[in-house]
């Protein structure tokens, strides 16, 4: 499989989608959760278009170093001409390449990444220990139930957003549980000193900003028309679901949530 051809969420609007989605406070919060500190050596893996990498540098100051890693040419030349600096360099590789090139880190985050690799997550996670110095740290962040936790929507809404996130499981290699995986793979690698948070990323009710409500449409588009998923129940196809799910999900009524699940350990 080619990670940056079947990526899932690829559309010419993802890099807009994935700057607009990230935002600095939370993602300092949740590394500095994790234990890393200035001075570090720094990969993050999965780095997309390269904004959490920047945020990352700015946690590990100049005496500190990152590196972010993605598959796909287009967003690490993105990154490469937005946010490279003189800590923050940037990689174009498959993670199912070897990457001992790249030498031993004192950090390993991965946010919302395994969520895109159900079959091989396990194997993703346990070779990129091979990059960590013992005593490295590795952070995990991602979501569970993802896409499924909303009430106040139609019934047949709710029954098709569920059988249209088991065709991406099956098509996509998509794992909207992965996060309660998270803690043990930590566990099955014998990493010690391992620690959970589970926060909520998503949280809506009353009225969505215009962030959210681009980002969640925007998925909603991507994932439904790659999905070999007919609508049933919907007479005028994709067209009819897309109009109803817009109709609930501005609807200030509809409550939706996300859970987030952190963990991190440190390498033997």
């Amino acid at each position: 499989m080619n990670d940056e051809f079947n990526y899932l969420m690829e559309s010419p609007d993802e890099i807009s989608r994935l700057d607009l989605k990230t935002g600095f406070d939370l993602v300092a919060s949740q590394a500095q959760w994790a234990g890393i500190q200035p001075g570090m050596r720094v990969i993050d893996v999965g780095c997309g278009i390269g904004k959490t990498s920047q945020f990352l540098s700015q946690l590990v100051g100049p005496s500190g170093s990152v590196v972010g890693l993605d598959a796909s040419a287009d967003r690490i030349e993105y990154a490469r001409e937005h946010f490279g600096g003189e800590n923050l360099t940037f990689c174009c590789q498959n993670v199912h390449d070897s990457l001992t090139h790249l030498g031993e880190f004192d950090f390993l985050w991965t946010r919302f990444f395994l969520e895109y690799h159900r079959e091989k997550s396990f194997q993703i996670v346990q070779s990129l220990t091979k990059l960590l110095r013992p005593g490295g740290i590795m952070c995990l962040v991602d979501l569970d139930y993802n896409c499924l936790s909303h009430y106040g929507i139609p019934r047949r809404l709710e029954n098709a957003i569920l059988q249209n996130i088991k065709v991406l499981e099956e098509q996509f290699d998509f794992d909207p549980f992965v996060g309660r995986k998270l803690y043990t793979y930590l566990y099955d690698l014998d990493f010690t000193d391992i620690d959970v948070f589970v926060g909520t990323h998503h949280l809506f009710f009353g009225d969505l900003d215009e962030v959210d409500a681009f980002n969640w449409l925007k998925k909603v588009e991507v994932t439904s028309k790659k999905a070999d998923y007919r609508f049933e129940g919907y007479p005028g196809g994709y067209e009819e679901f897309s109009a109803e799910f817009q109709e609930a999900f501005l609807n200030p009524r509809r409550f939706t949530y996300t859970p987030v699940i952190q963990c991190r350990g440190v390498k033997k």
